[in-house]
């Protein structure tokens, strides 16, 4: 097929239903009525010879064809839309906006209290919102601008998104202090034998951990498990619990709890945390000082590639 074949409205068509999912949303976000976005869509099912998207009660569900189309023409698009909105400057100091970063609640312990107070001094027109990595739409979001960036482990944004990597860490074990366990080393006999709370947190990169200490066959006295790392710190502090964390965040919470870390005794991965935005949001000025004040305040990590 040919460009000239097809009119580029009708991709943006497509591309609004592959993120609303239901025509109404579609007229209202492009400002046509409900029975043009149908005629649309009717066009665009006689060029692919393909029905596109399936009418259910859940919306309207593309179908496999569209799901293979709906990564090219939506990175496109961006690429498109970057390059008619490109600003010449960004003055973070002028700037009145909103901008939402994606992650988990060990990145709001880890990264807000360094962030927001750098963007209190040089952007204070800016005003910051997170939102959870974990949720369903989260690369919904970032395509259709509503979130900026996202730190973590993200391999569900691939085709159509840029990453960097900010730093790769180990896992640790953490406990309040003067824990029988407080001295220079654990061993796996003392790990096994100690009482531990989990966290497991759906939607993460963390959850893998657990179990691959399972198919290790590493049994542990799992006292209590918990949805999030919020609760950690305080949970610790009074009781005998180990839990398994991320060194940063251990770091974060050892002195606020008065609480150890030593190195794990099991041999885990080191994870890489990464930031992921959208082609769309690649060269926006606005983008690329967020992106690089998180670089600069907590990257270790090697240059950008695109997935």
């Amino acid at each position: 097929m040919e460009l000239n074949q097809i009119d580029l409205n009708l991709l943006v068509v497509f591309q609004q239903l592959m993120t609303e999912r239901r025509v109404s949303r579609v007229a209202e976000n492009l400002g046509l009525t409900q029975p043009a976005v149908s005629n649309s869509l009717a066009k665009m099912r006689r060029i692919f010879g393909n029905e596109l998207f399936l009418r259910t009660p859940a919306g309207m569900v593309p179908t496999p064809l569209a799901e293979q189309l709906g990564e090219s023409i939506g990175y496109a698009l961006a690429m498109i839309h970057s390059g008619l909105n490109q600003q010449t400057q960004f003055d973070p100091a002028a700037t009145k906006q909103s901008m939402t970063i994606g992650m988990t609640d060990i990145g709001e312990i880890v990264f807000l209290p360094t962030l927001v107070d750098r963007l209190s001094r040089e952007a204070p027109g800016v005003m910051l919102s997170t939102v959870r990595n974990a949720t369903a739409n989260l690369k919904d979001d970032m395509e259709s601008g509503r979130v900026d960036l996202a730190i973590g482990l993200l391999p569900q944004l691939k085709a159509g998104f840029f990453q960097r990597q900010l730093f790769r860490q180990r896992y640790v074990c953490l406990f309040r202090k003067n824990h029988r366990l407080d001295k220079k080393k654990m061993s796996l006999a003392e790990f096994r034998t100690a009482e531990h709370l989990v966290v497991v947190s759906a939607g993460t990169g963390h959850g893998a951990i657990d179990s691959l200490m399972k198919r290790s066959g590493i049994d542990r006295l799992v006292r209590l498990t918990v949805p999030h790392f919020v609760g950690v710190g305080h949970i610790l502090r009074s009781t005998d619990l180990v839990a398994t964390v991320p060194e940063r965040l251990a770091i974060h919470l050892a002195e606020p709890f008065e609480l150890a870390y030593l190195p794990h005794p099991v041999r885990l991965p080191e994870i890489a945390i990464n930031v992921f935005w959208h082609a769309k949001a690649h060269r926006s000025m606005a983008n690329q000082w967020l992106r690089g004040v998180v670089f600069e305040l907590f990257g270790t990590g090697p240059s950008v590639k695109v997935k």
